[in-house]
């Protein structure tokens, strides 16, 4: 919840890779509440009390929320759905607006890649902003889980996305605090 709170105020990507790494964590400690405070809310507040049951609390309710969405097994929370959602209605506006010009750069060393990266995490269906997300989570995974051969096979078209999907976080966030009009010229 503390982690969470802080990611979303600060990048709104490190928020929504968090997000998605808790569900497949609480997916793994079968929702076990027991599992959950020991494994998460224990170690963020050893001391216990009210702080550690806030966590907890949260937790569950995260883990409700995926039950509600029937997203036990796969599958992401529709709150993350719709942040990508509006990270795309940003990423179609930059490609236009005179604030996009370091993006539309970024982005367009990635464009050629996108039919690749597709096929490597097999999604024809998104966005190319949730295929970067995709992408992103799926390079952790790998790195987590120790997969070398999965690891390599997409870290060449990580190196393009990273830049891609910081830039967007980054203009995202001025924009939500109102210190970037992205419609604006010189205002990069």
């Amino acid at each position: 919840m503390y982690i969470a709170q802080a990611k979303r105020k600060e990048n709104i990507a490190e928020y929504i890779l968090y997000l998605w790494q808790l569900e497949d964590l609480l997916r793994a400690l079968q929702f076990s509440p027991e599992a959950i405070c020991s494994q998460l809310a224990a170690p963020q507040a050893p001391e216990g009390g009210e702080r550690q049951n806030n966590l907890l609390i949260w937790y569950m309710e995260v883990g409700s929320l995926l039950r509600e969405e029937g997203k036990e097994k796969t599958g992401h929370l529709d709150h993350t759905l719709h942040l990508i959602g509006d990270l795309h209605g940003l990423h179609e506006e930059l490609l236009r607006a005179p604030a996009g010009a370091r993006y539309r750069a970024l982005y367009a060393r990635l464009q050629p890649e996108l039919p690749r990266l597709r096929a490597l995490i097999g999604r024809e269906d998104v966005t190319d902003t949730e295929l970067a997300f995709r992408a992103l989570y799926a390079a952790m995974l790998y790195r987590m889980q120790g997969d070398k051969t999965k690891e390599s096979s997409i870290s060449d078209v990580i190196e393009l996305v990273s830049p891609v999907i910081g830039e967007l976080a980054r203009i995202f966030h001025l924009a939500e605090n109102g210190e970037l009009d992205i419609w604006e010229k010189d205002n990069s």
